[in-house]
């Protein structure tokens, strides 16, 4: 008899506001697993918004097709055997029910960030630009970002180290049988 615990791959989805830490995150947690042997790949939102430029803008429809697109990506890696970390914004609930209804294995980690926290971050200047009135599209400040409903992990990232962050998320993983 084999007593090796046998793990399958998943699909992570990161989500929170813009600043929350989503990228710094999933990179940590890319480098974390991959140290533990995992086969691992992440997709950022801003990623295939950048390789698809101005066709992918920030309009409502415009943000489903970049989770169209990351779901695409991530069902594709995962049906090759990867473990798959996706960063996004994922702000409207049609995308969130998109993902829920088509990406295979979903784990949805949700980072919970006061705006305010967010906005004293702000590494690519987007707070200051729409407190400015030079972009409008900023979901936490031009409109509400809502948390999802029942995500299956929350960190908070308010005041907890990326360290911090990442080996909460391994102690929820493990403690969930999933690595």
């Amino acid at each position: 008899m084999n007593s090796r615990v046998e793990h399958h791959n998943f699909i992570l989805w990161i989500m929170g506001p813009t600043s929350s830490g989503k990228t710094t995150l999933a990179v940590k947690l890319l480098q974390e697993l991959r140290q533990k042997g995992r086969a691992c790949i992440h997709f950022d939102g801003d990623e295939i918004r950048d390789l698809f430029g101005p066709d992918f803008g920030f309009e409502k429809k415009d943000r489903l097709r970049v989770i169209k697109t990351l779901v695409h990506l991530g069902n594709k890696a995962f049906e090759s055997g990867l473990n798959v970390i996706i960063s996004a914004l994922t702000a409207h609930q049609d995308a969130r029910d998109y993902i829920k209804q088509n990406v295979k294995k979903l784990l949805v980690l949700y980072l919970n960030c006061s705006i305010e926290k967010c906005a004293e971050r702000d590494p690519k200047g987007l707070y200051k630009k729409a407190i400015n009135g030079e972009i409008q599209t900023l979901i936490g400040l031009n409109s509400i970002y809502d948390s999802p409903e029942h995500p299956d992990i929350i960190i908070n990232t308010e005041d907890m180290t990326v360290e911090t962050c990442v080996s909460d998320i391994m102690y929820q993983l493990k403690g969930s049988n999933i690595i």
